[in-house]
């Protein structure tokens, strides 16, 4: 006779998340293995985030809606005035387009500024443009400033330690050289500075002006994955953050926290900075507002060096965080899905659904959110952008070194970099 007891699976059982599992037999009691219900959770997840980053742009949107340009002038009015600002514009390399991007930090609406061009090489192939935009808007507006003398590892802290020597104000803005500002730029990354409990302001930015399929693929990454976490971020307050491309601080407030020449022995220095800044006690304002960065990439190669550059500046500014992206990505872990289940209709549903919700979400955000239409035309390559963002990642993780200017460092505790050994 037939032992009941035989027909049951072996094991204790047990419970993960509401489901049931025998330890020995691997299956849920919904029907689905263990490995297979694991794979579901960041598809799940991915798909929620999704939806919530939509949610948290809306609230960015309102605010950017409810900004007063009266209420500023008012506030800084009280204080005496608007202060006078160094607009820094650190260059390297003859961009796309690096006129109209200079130029239009040339042409802001605001009282009194000073653009410092600064370079970190005498051989930059874009002196001859910094010296005829000086010459179109004269001396008094434009500097520039070269100087070739090694100083920090990070190469942009290098360029804006040269940039700081020839600013004549203590209020500085940092704008990236391939971001285009619109002419009330300035006033709006310095209202915020009125109160004297901000210590730093920074803005959002999107991508824009792919032209080539690896160029689409940045573009997607910036606007479909990055910028959305970055507005989560900042709705949810999970993380604090200072974006490197657009930010505004006083030189009194870098000199408080060690300065640039300190923070340029990290990977992630804005990263750094924010966080020295909060531990004095004061506040970082990020002002609902987008400035535009032009994606211009040399080929697939410098894509994907980018790609695994910006895994390990996140990895090494927010760990936890980092690790936590391996969650929602729901499009990587609904195909690894699929495939276990040997592509049955059940895996293909799964499949469809998650890019069907992936490329309708994003495809929302960039329109809607950033106002990136012209990135729609690219929007099918975004499941091959997820799957190569997953492989960037892994990639993050066994590789703890980077290369500055001929020299390469290990990447610390806390993002700091430790001088190994000269590169080849």
């Amino acid at each position: 006779m037939e032992n009941p007891a035989s027909a049951e699976p072996a094991g204790r059982p047990y419970r993960i998340l509401g489901v049931h599992f025998r330890a020995m037999s691997g299956t849920a009691s919904g029907g689905l293995p263990l490995l297979q219900w694991l794979l579901l959770l960041p598809v799940i997840g991915g798909s929620v985030f999704s939806f919530a980053c939509l949610a948290a742009m809306a609230r960015v949107l309102a605010r950017a809606r409810r900004l007063s340009p009266a209420a500023a002038e008012a506030a800084w009015a009280a204080a005496g005035g608007w202060p006078p600002v160094s607009l820094l514009k650190p260059v390297y390399g003859l961009v796309r387009d690096l006129g109209p991007h200079l130029r239009s930090a040339c042409r802001q609406d605001y009282p009194e500024y000073q653009v410092v061009f600064s370079a970190q090489r005498e051989d930059e192939p874009a002196l001859p443009l910094l010296y005829e935009i000086q010459r179109e808007f004269g001396a008094d507006r434009v500097s520039v400033v070269v100087d070739a003398t090694p100083t920090v590892p990070n190469g942009k802290v290098r360029n804006l330690l040269v940039g700081q020597s020839g600013a004549r104000h203590d209020l500085m803005v940092v704008s990236d050289a391939d971001v285009t500002l619109a002419p009330d730029y300035l006033k709006t990354i310095v209202a915020p500075l009125a109160d004297p409990g901000v210590g730093c302001a920074t803005t959002f930015y999107k991508a824009a002006g792919a032209r080539r399929w690896y160029e689409a693929l940045e573009q997607l990454f910036i606007n479909a994955e990055w910028v959305p976490s970055l507005v989560f971020a900042d709705v949810t307050g999970a993380q604090s953050f200072v974006l490197g491309a657009s930010n505004a601080v006083r030189r009194s407030t870098l000199e408080a926290i060690g300065g640039l020449a300190d923070l340029g022995h990290y990977l992630l220095e804005d990263s750094e900075m924010g966080r020295r800044i909060r531990a004095r006690g004061q506040r970082i304002a990020v002002v609902p507002y987008f400035v535009e960065m032009l994606v211009d990439l040399s080929g697939p190669a410098q894509w994907w060096q980018h790609q695994v550059y910006w895994d390990k500046n996140t990895r090494a500014g927010n760990p936890w965080g980092f690790f936590g992206t391996l969650f929602i990505r729901a499009v990587p872990f609904a195909l690894a899905f699929a495939a276990v289940r040997g592509g049955d209709p059940l895996g293909l549903a799964v499949a469809a659904t998650a890019v069907g919700v992936r490329l309708a979400t994003a495809g929302l955000f960039m329109a809607w959110g950033l106002g990136d239409r012209a990135g729609l035309r690219h929007l099918l390559l975004l499941p091959l952008r997820d799957l190569g963002g997953f492989v960037s990642t892994v990639v993050a993780y066994s590789r703890t070194t980077v290369t500055w200017s001929g020299a390469r460092f290990v990447v610390g505790h806390g993002g700091r970099m430790v001088a190994r050994e000269p590169a080849p």
